[in-house]
């Protein structure tokens, strides 16, 4: 392993060209309070890298510009700071493009080309800005792994490399270059983990996967398929639904309402082929000659609204099926992975403060030293480690707090409550719950968690006073933008 940082622009370690294009990302941003979902909680300051590439474009990652309020660039070997903007984000992937509108920003640049799919040992260097001084530095290192991890920024399974070069704080975003190309763009860490001298990069399918996607000015997402499934690899259940020793796939479970599978696969089903591809027992695919990952790879190396070809074992015969591809991945989620860039939803009555249950909203149990899973209600873990959705359920609803005023005394103390009905009305989603709301005719209004508390409010009491409470609490609407 070899670190470089480079202070004068001729250094010789570096390939000119590519050092040119490497950018030093200045971001301001301000995060939604999810606990008092009407506010944030205040500016703070983030660096990260980039690199310039074709069409006037910087590559970095989103978590480096998430959340953001201003952005300034510099490049390597420059002392002027540019206004830059987002130009499209991608928080599954953890990419995203900005763009500058001085031009004279991309003079006399040559933007870097996006190479291959990096080998098991190849070499490369991770250009980028890491803390502790304001030069460009250079990590050299070996790529030791590619398969499929859970991303940190989003939590999403996709395809990463690991590299054994460490990529510190600030050299996020930046270029990972080989052969004077990009194979990959840097992140610090996978989720769960902290080994030092160790880095992981988002890898070229997966950019060139996210290029194509925004080529018409909007980001689509990657496709899922809204399942759950299980290996095939016990003797015993291979058996039982009529294997063969040279047969492989995959068990379908579950197929969760919004998949696009809904009403073409079934429980029970083996997936046997993706696209003509054998799937493993393990749920593996060879996706290189010698090298295996996720099968999940065949479908989201597809774009939004392509069509999937399945072979599946269906009561003991094969079938070809097919699959447009109308769902991201995250269409299989009772309770979201983290949240960037959009408001928290929120709805307020007689002082009760409801929202949809969000990953966001458990990390902010210990957000200054990372302990949410130990301090957030365990009943509230379970739904978003656990849950699954369904036509009964499709968001998990909380009642956040209770804003004290005379017509809620007795219910000041209650917070993080899972509710179930509204006024008789079984609550699905944050919709359902205002509709029972702002349709009830009768004398009260009847609030029930998962366990059977009430809390009732009288329905002429909350019209009148609702209002005085916002008021007090200096809360602007009952509810937010998205719900107006």
């Amino acid at each position: 392993m070899l670190i470089l940082c480079l202070v004068q622009a001729g250094d010789c370690f570096a390939k000119t060209e590519v050092k040119d294009a490497v950018v030093k990302i200045y971001t301001v941003f301000n995060c939604y309070n999810y606990h008092e979902p009407w506010q944030k909680w205040g500016q703070k300051s983030f660096h990260g890298s980039g690199c310039i590439i074709k069409g006037n474009r910087i590559l970095t990652n989103a978590h480096v510009v998430s959340d953001q309020t201003f952005i300034q660039v510099r490049r390597a070997g420059k002392a002027k700071k540019y206004t830059a903007r987002i130009e499209t984000i991608a928080h599954e992937c953890d990419l995203a493009i900005l763009a500058v509108a001085d031009n004279s920003f991309f003079a006399d640049v040559k933007p870097v080309e996006i190479g291959k799919l990096a080998k098991f040992r190849d070499k490369a260097a991770v250009y980028g800005f890491p803390e502790g001084g304001d030069k460009l530095c250079i990590t050299e290192g070996v790529v030791s792994r590619i398969e499929h991890s859970k991303y940190t920024h989003s939590s999403a399974y996709l395809l990463a490399c690991q590299i054994d070069a460490p990529i510190n704080s600030g050299s996020s975003g930046g270029p990972v270059i080989k052969d004077n190309q990009i194979i990959g763009v840097a992140f610090q860490g996978m989720y769960g983990e902290n080994i030092e001298n160790i880095g992981y990069m988002v890898p070229v399918p997966i950019i060139k996967h996210f290029l194509t996607d925004i080529e018409d000015g909007v980001y689509d997402g990657t496709p899922g398929l809204g399942i759950s499934m299980q290996k095939m690899e016990n003797p015993d259940i291979r058996e039982k639904f009529a294997f063969s020793k040279n047969e492989t796939g995959v068990l379908v479970n579950r197929i969760y309402p919004d998949s696009p599978a809904k009403k073409i696969l079934l429980p029970c089903d083996i997936i046997v082929k993706i696209n003509g591809t054998n799937i493993a027992n393990d749920g593996t695919i060879e996706f290189r000659k010698g090298e295996r990952t996720f099968f999940g790879y065949l479908f989201q190396q597809k774009q939004i609204n392509d069509f999937l070809q399945l072979t599946i074992k269906r009561d003991n015969r094969y079938k070809n099926i097919k699959i447009k591809l109308t769902k991201s991945l995250d269409c299989d989620r009772l309770v979201p992975h983290q949240q960037y860039d959009t408001p928290p939803v929120y709805y307020i009555t007689g002082g009760l403060v409801f929202e949809p249950l969000t990953l966001n909203y458990l990390t902010e149990f210990g957000m200054n030293n990372n302990s949410w899973m130990m301090n957030a209600p365990t009943d509230l873990l379970n739904f978003y480690l656990n849950g699954e959705p369904s036509q009964a359920r499709r968001e998990v609803i909380i009642l956040v707090k209770v804003l004290a005023d005379e017509i809620n005394v007795g219910y000041h103390d209650c917070q993080n409550y899972i509710i179930d009905y509204v006024n008789g009305v079984k609550i699905s989603t944050i919709k359902d719950l205002i509709k029972a709301f702002e349709e009830n005719n009768k004398k009260y209004h009847i609030v029930q968690d998962i366990r059977g508390y009430m809390i009732v409010l009288e329905v002429n009491k909350v019209k009148q006073l609702s209002n005085r409470i916002l008021q007090r609490y200096n809360i602007s609407a009952d509810r937010s933008k998205n719900l107006s």
